[in-house]
């Protein structure tokens, strides 16, 4: 169903969701299967509605979609994954040059495909994500320098 990777207190964990029933959820973490009680029961998974793309709101602290210029060892964006998901495909290799627009790659974000877009002209520095990966909110893919 869904997989996620965690790291709690320096240790991962690779943690399959596969089957909610009712409040009862059967997971899989690090290859163990459990049998989890939820407090609440889960909301029916509801099919997203296609709907035009709308410009980012303001960006919160914690929540970010907008690119976040590079630290110190090197400069340029860092492209943020903006929700968890699974990598499908990547167009660019590093040392491509890109234009803003250009689409980096694609991956699977609630049952549904996305693009990443460049958002700055530059030259791709690093990517940091391989097709297939699990990756979180947030997480570094690639950087434009």
């Amino acid at each position: 169903m869904k997989k996620f990777k965690f790291i709690i207190s320096g240790k991962p964990y690779e943690v399959e969701v596969q089957n909610i029933e009712g409040n009862i959820a059967t997971v899989n973490v690090n290859g163990t299967e459990y049998q989890v009680e939820m407090e609440e029961q889960a909301a029916p998974v509801v099919a997203p509605v296609a709907r035009p793309a709308a410009k980012p709101a303001a960006s919160t602290p914690t929540q970010s979609a907008a690119p976040k210029p590079a630290t110190a060892g090197g400069a340029g964006y860092k492209m943020a994954a903006p929700l968890p998901g699974t990598i499908m495909q990547i167009f660019v290799k590093q040392g491509d040059a890109v234009k803003k627009g250009d689409k980096l790659l694609m991956y699977e974000a609630m049952k549904m495909e996305n693009n990443l877009l460049a958002e700055a002209d530059g030259t791709i520095t690093a990517i940091n994500c391989r097709q297939g990966d699990n990756v979180l909110q947030g997480d570094t893919l690639i950087v434009i320098g």
